[in-house]
């Protein structure tokens, strides 16, 4: 028996294996070829980003992964000038943005600084994406084959689909922070290991340290995890009324000790998101309050898989495609459930979480095959204004259910595998053989699993061409006209709906002259979040002149507000590169600020004798 399950909140029962305890060796070739087989996934998951990796962004997400690139280039600035990574001023010039109170990935962007000089952001953004993808599902293999199942097989299954299931895979479309997680199995496995006698203030002191680091990586994730464990454990407690109160002590000592190391190296940030400049409290009219999972959306196949249909996604993908499980593998799960729950602890767990965040991710009101029922959802009594709560998104909460899929495929296979109990009957007088059960069960189980899984094999993500800045930007050509404390004003101004292409000129110039506005969420007048830089009025006619791809008239008003915009900014130069619309935005900032020169490809106004 493994000591390790044994001491742990979640340890099997009595009729159910344990894996045995690993002396310390080096990896088996199962190892290896499983972690193998995983980095090969993720790279054909990112394939048609290595086609052109220069001048590809996803298809889904163009300005997300426009953000993640921004990011690994502000990481680099931030090691190489030595700067708080907390805030920078090289977006939202003047007033900056909050990193912390954004998805800002300081865990990953940070120790990879010295990579992402040496390659680029572009580069550094589809090798880490496919590398995040792979290393969740090795870190899951190997707490499942270490903690859980005998079979390298189940731990193999389980593991892939922890790290590559459809809703992994839907994020990857430009939002990397939502799948790294590879920290994430390592940080579950440690809670279930806080009760262990004897090791209280190593678990804790680990556990404080994985917190810590996950809290740069994704806030959010965190606590979805938090929430599984508390699920977890309660559901253990409740099955385990004994073992649990002889445990409590050691597990909340446990608990105190990770609590304590995490807040101490986590104080700072955490406070300088919720009180540093350019913080915000909640998200200005609950925005994400009321995406909740559509059930259809259960049994229906992602969009990147290879069985699904981007047509479905129109009807009920209107949010984002967290569960998309496809009904095959719906249908093998309940039969799992139904022939494991009997006999196994972790199985009933399983369920728990199945069902509790099943219910959880629906929402305010029951959404079914994209029409929105008159059936109120949990989230219909859980007010808006709620800490933590309103930063959340309800569909969310189903990467919990993912999670607890991938682990119940692994319970399945392990079963299968007779490494595990298996998942039929004690023979009784006058019934077939059990040897001869098992001889049919095994194959038909295998291959109900593989046909589950099988239509849910991720395709390389889509990606879509995108023009390469000027070479004014890349050449240098800029410099001469933007002193240091003085700004390059592009046009358009980036924000989150324009400007994307002119986003990446700060990204790819390692950030070397700061923009105005940009793609970030900083507060509004009222202290709330909203998404990009308040519209000044010179932004506004810009963004209302691509809009309309005409110049609407124009007063001395809107000329003394252009300048008193580029006042603001500290602008020291405006450039228009090649656009879509350039020649409406040629004429639009000509009639506000006068006649441009043409400095290489770019048309330029300086404007430094004039603000």
């Amino acid at each position: 028996m493994d000591p390790s399950l044994n001491s742990s909140p979640v340890e099997a029962e009595p009729a159910v294996a344990d894996p045995p305890r690993r002396p310390r060796r080096r990896p088996a070739r199962a190892d290896l070829l499983a972690i193998g087989a995983y980095a090969v996934l993720g790279v054909v998951v990112c394939l048609n980003y290595w086609g052109d990796v220069q001048h590809r962004v996803s298809s889904h997400l163009p300005t997300d992964h426009s953000w993640f690139e921004w990011l690994f280039a502000h990481g680099a600035y931030s090691v190489r000038h030595l700067e708080n990574p907390l805030f920078t001023a090289r977006q939202n010039a003047p007033d900056g943005v909050n990193m912390m109170a954004n998805t800002s990935l300081l865990g990953v962007t940070l120790p990879l600084a010295p990579l992402t000089l040496l390659l680029g952001p572009q580069v550094m953004y589809a090798l880490y994406l496919g590398a995040a993808l792979s290393a969740t599902a090795a870190t899951s293999y190997w707490v499942l084959s270490r903690h859980l199942v005998r079979s390298r097989g189940a731990a193999f299954v389980g593991g892939a689909f922890l790290g590559f299931a459809p809703g992994i895979v839907h994020h990857a479309n430009g939002q990397p922070n939502f799948v790294s997680n590879f920290l994430l199995p390592l940080i579950v496995a440690r809670v279930l290991r806080l009760g262990e006698p004897g090791r209280w203030r190593r678990n804790g002191v680990v556990l404080g340290l994985l917190v810590a680091y996950q809290i740069f990586i994704n806030e959010e994730m965190l606590l979805l995890t938090a929430l599984a464990c508390l699920v977890v454990v309660a559901a253990w407690a409740v099955q385990r009324p004994r073992a649990a109160r002889e445990r409590a002590g050691t597990f909340l000592a446990a608990v105190g000790v990770g609590g304590g190391v995490a807040l101490l190296l986590a104080a700072y940030p955490i406070w300088f998101q919720f009180n540093g400049p350019q913080s915000y409290r909640g998200l200005q009219g609950g925005v994400f309050h009321n995406w909740g999972e559509d059930l259809m959306a259960f049994v229906t196949f992602a969009r990147d898989t290879v069985a699904g249909d981007e047509a479905v996604e129109r009807t009920i993908g209107l949010t984002e495609q967290n569960t998309w499980f496809g009904w095959p593998l719906v249908l093998v799960g309940l039969v799992a459930l139904i022939l494991l729950v009997p006999r196994s602890l972790p199985a009933r767990i399983v369920a728990v979480l199945v069902v509790v965040f099943s219910v959880a991710a629906i929402g305010p009101k029951v959404r079914f095959d994209g029409v929105e029922t008159g059936v109120d959802g949990p989230w219909a009594y859980v007010p808006d204004d709620l800490p933590l709560v309103e930063m959340m998104m309800p569909t969310r909460l189903s990467l919990v259910v993912a999670a607890a899929v991938g682990v119940l495929l692994a319970l399945a296979w392990d079963a299968l595998s007779g490494r595990g109990r298996p998942p039929v009957p004690a023979q009784r007088t006058g019934s077939a053989p059990t040897g001869s059960r098992r001889r049919w069960l095994r194959p038909v189980g295998y291959a109900a699993i593989l046909a589950a899984l099988l239509p849910l094999v991720p395709r390389p993500l889509p990606a879509q061409q995108i023009d390469p800045p000027p070479h004014f930007i890349t050449a240098g050509g800029w410099r001469p006209y933007v002193p240091d404390g003085r700004t390059l004003v592009p046009v358009p101004i980036p924000s989150n709906v324009h400007g994307l292409p002119t986003l990446r000129w700060s990204a790819l110039t390692r950030q070397e002259f700061p923009i105005p506005g940009g793609y970030f969420i900083g507060p509004n007048e009222a202290g709330e979040g909203v998404f990009g830089a308040p519209n000044r009025p010179t932004s506004t006619l810009i963004y209302s002149t691509m809009d309309a791809n005409r110049v609407p008239p124009l007063t001395d008003e809107n000329r003394r507000q252009a300048l008193d915009d580029l006042r603001f900014w500290k602008a020291s130069v405006v450039v228009l590169g090649g656009n879509p619309r350039e020649t409406v935005l040629r004429e639009l900032m000509t009639q506000l600020l006068g006649e441009p020169r043409r400095v290489d490809d770019v048309w330029l106004w300086d404007v430094r004798d004039r603000v």
